[in-house]
């Protein structure tokens, strides 16, 4: 499952830099696929997309988690390093998306090509 950031970010940015897979964004501030993976192009919906395409931002006012790139840290961390840093709680599971163990260690190598 991913991790997500609640409205209680207090918008310290403690956790952007601890990401593995770049997954993590400054409220406002538009994402790539591309950005921190290894990753050329994206199907999106059936439509491959350049993955160093800007994403529109998923929040306005707070820092947030694309859960396509989030693994939760597996396969590189024992634990979700944004949460470990969060001073305010605020990173926690994503129940809009669930995955195995195994799910995401296969997300990691998609990402990473390792």
């Amino acid at each position: 499952m991913a991790i997500k950031i609640t409205d209680a970010c207090i918008n310290c940015g403690a956790c952007e830099p601890e990401c593995p897979n770049n997954a993590i964004y400054e409220g406002g501030s538009p994402w790539k696929w591309g950005e921190g993976t290894q990753l050329q192009t994206v199907n999106q919906g059936g439509v491959l997309v350049d993955a160093h395409t800007n994403q529109p931002p998923f929040s306005d006012e707070f820092y947030y988690i694309v859960a396509g790139k989030c693994t939760e840290c597996v396969g590189f961390h024992e634990t979700p390093q944004c949460a470990a840093v969060c001073p305010v709680n605020c990173c926690i599971p994503d129940l809009e998306h669930v995955e195995t163990k195994e799910a995401l260690l296969e997300k990691k190598k998609l990402l990473h090509g390792r």
